[in-house]
């Protein structure tokens, strides 16, 4: 899996502490839509990215007797969705771990519909839905227990 960067132990991005994955890539849709750099994750693109082993990268996780789920965020999961399937397929059939994994997402339900009805199957999946939109008022979300930076944004368990 190509990825930004990880964090092993986080504690901001979900109400249980998680592993952070950042993802490697985004079209910056967020930007493009409201004409204003706006981005939190926008330093992320310029670092450098590295591929780690599924395999890896999920004894890291399992090993780790302090988190609980596996939050995908950084810049655009959804734009390397295949390899995000192919990492929780390997998490649930062969590791067995129904821990919860939680995908940040600035895409519509709409656009990635597809991909969420792929996830369906997994179980314990969550995605927080919708762009960042600047001047919106920020909000706290109840299913991810953090505060979203737009009232656009929501998240969703899917399954």
């Amino acid at each position: 899996m190509i990825i930004k960067g990880i964090i092993d132990e986080d504690f901001v991005n979900y109400k249980k502490p998680s592993m952070f994955i950042s993802a490697p890539e985004c079209t910056f849709k967020c930007e493009k839509e409201s004409g204003v750099r706006c981005c939190q994750n926008s330093v992320l693109a310029s670092a450098e990215t590295f591929d780690i082993n599924n395999d890896e990268l999920i004894v890291r996780y399992v090993c780790n007797p302090i988190t609980s789920a596996v939050v995908f965020g950084g810049l655009e999961p959804f734009d390397r969705f295949e390899e995000i399937l192919s990492l929780i397929h390997a998490l649930r059939r062969h590791y067995q771990c129904e821990d919860d994994v939680v995908i940040y997402t600035g895409y519509d339900k709409t656009e990635i519909w597809s991909s969420v009805e792929k996830l369906k199957p997994y179980g314990n999946i969550i995605i927080k839905f919708g762009r960042f939109i600047p001047g919106h008022e920020p909000h706290y979300d109840d299913t991810l227990g953090v505060k979203l930076a737009s009232d656009n944004q929501y998240a969703e368990r899917i399954s």
